[in-house]
């Protein structure tokens, strides 16, 4: 989808340094990639502590 974006250049330079990115397109999908990723870490840490999980960690680091 085409778009047409107003962006501070400075901005955008660091961000496609920062990202090792070698278009803007590249450093904006990356972007808008992790932005999503952490809103959906979010909602999940929001059921910290109200799960239960009959799990042994141990035995599962063992079986590597």
């Amino acid at each position: 989808m085409r778009t047409t974006l107003d962006l501070p250049e400075d901005l955008l330079a660091e961000a496609m340094k920062a990202s090792h990115s070698d278009t803007k397109t590249a450093v904006i999908v990356l972007a808008l990639q992790e932005l999503v990723r952490k809103s959906q870490v979010a909602g999940i840490k929001k059921y910290k502590g109200r799960v239960e999980l009959d799990i042994d960690l141990d035995h599962l680091r063992k079986r590597r």
